[in-house]
């Protein structure tokens, strides 16, 4: 909670930085008006020293140097310094009012400087203060504890002070380069976000149109192939190209659907993601388009989480589109091994590895992000037997409680040849 103190602190502070000569200026002659009163005070039954105004002139000239303590602080404490002595010592009574230039020098010094300039000015300054003091004519009424300790603790007030303000200061300083940082940081998270979605939107566009028109552009091709030899077959393939381009249609919709999530504030109308669900419809489809694809199982199948089942699904896909695009092989073979905490998925062909697909193309790539955003890792290359062979390693449980466990996994998972770690 805010108190009325710091709440006309902070209105002083913010109109002095919008207006700071008028300020430096009514700084300026108020104390003047006090070094003045100061100069004509004395004890009881004492008039005050006659020093032909030399004095008062000099407390006047070094409160107007007060102008300069934003650029020079140090030179304004010893000029005010000095002067101050010397009225000391021409026999002005030692009274707030007369040290007032001094107090004001010192609390910019505190504020301005740092704490070793501080203290070192400081107590040089309160050293030839107490000296001036103890050899003054004008204090020879006041014991000598009360010497000290007077200009003692004026002197330490204004020190005190300054420190109050400069830590204020920093903190605040320190709460707003905070609050900069983390508006900052906030608007590159959000960059960051959203270059992100917008790769995992074109991940997920690649794969749709690939993979629907790489098969449809197959099945056409067979269906035109036996159109005269056997038109049995090649009816059932045009039927089939047609759930496969209304299937096309569908995951299309589903994927740009994404972009208008306010229209649809609780998922209506979007297909839910594809997952090793859906595996016997897509080998089906592939089946439908002349590439017999045959599907192992090794160990107990376990379900995978909603990012991993999508992964695999996805990658399972793009390998066999490349199969159907890039080779001259009929058949496929795709592998699911269930390991203790990983699932290792490989998708091999026979044909010649002189048709494999180039290593650095976005269908590739985008199953290497795919692995990688899961916590999973993706190998792919030509066989040694001729061929190709895509090989990843997902984890079965999230990520971020089995990162460690899945990477280690895949480390020792066997990667075809023509392709590094």
């Amino acid at each position: 909670m805010i108190t009325k103190r710091e709440r006309y602190a902070g209105r002083f502070e913010n109109y002095a930085e919008r207006f700071p000569h008028a300020v430096d200026v009514t700084m300026v002659l108020s104390v003047i008006g006090c070094a003045i009163l100061g100069t004509q005070l004395s004890f009881p039954g004492s008039p005050p020293p006659d020093s032909g105004k030399l004095t008062e002139i000099l407390l006047g000239l070094s409160c107007l140097f007060l102008l300069k303590y934003r650029t020079r602080p140090r030179a304004v404490v010893v000029v005010v310094g000095l002067v101050t002595v010397v009225a000391i010592v021409r026999g002005y009574l030692i009274t707030p009012l007369l040290l007032a230039p001094l107090l004001v020098a010192v609390y910019w010094l505190a504020v301005l400087c740092d704490r070793r300039t501080t203290r070192l000015y400081g107590a040089a300054i309160g050293a030839v203060l107490l000296t001036a003091t103890v050899a003054s004519d004008a204090m020879d009424g006041v014991s000598l504890v009360l010497r000290v300790i007077g200009p003692v603790f004026w002197l330490a007030l204004p020190v005190a002070a300054g420190r109050s303000t400069r830590l204020r200061r920093d903190y605040l300083e320190a709460v707003q380069a905070r609050a900069e940082y983390a508006e900052r940081t906030r608007d590159e998270e959000a960059r960051l976000r959203v270059a992100e979605e917008r790769m995992r939107i074109a991940r997920e566009l690649h794969d749709v149109v690939a993979h629907h028109l790489a098969l449809a552009n197959a099945q056409a091709g067979t269906a035109a192939h036996l159109v005269r030899a056997d038109p049995g077959q090649s009816e059932r393939i045009l039927r089939d190209l047609t759930g496969t381009t209304s299937s096309a249609l569908r995951e299309l919709k589903a994927t740009l659907g994404l972009l208008r999530e306010d229209d649809h504030p609780e998922g209506e109308g979007l297909e839910p993601a594809p997952g090793l669900a859906r595996l016997p419809e897509l080998i089906a489809a592939y089946e439908s388009a002349g590439l017999d694809v045959t599907v192992t199982t090794e160990g107990e199948p376990r379900p995978l989480s909603p990012g991993a089942d999508l992964t695999a699904y996805r990658i399972v896909q793009e390998a066999l589109t490349n199969v159907s695009k890039h080779a001259s092989a009929h058949s496929a073979r795709v592998r699911f091994t269930y390991a203790d905490v990983r699932l290792l998925i490989t998708v091999s062909n026979d044909g010649p590895a002189t048709a494999a697909p180039a290593t650095g193309g976005y269908g590739l790539m985008g199953m290497r992000e795919r692995a990688h955003s899961v916590g999973g890792e993706l190998r792919a290359g030509p066989r040694p037997e001729g061929g190709f062979e895509v090989t990843t390693a997902l984890p079965l449980q999230p990520y971020a409680a089995t990162a460690p466990a899945s990477a280690s996994a895949s480390a020792t998972a066997p990667a075809p040849e023509g392709e590094t770690p």
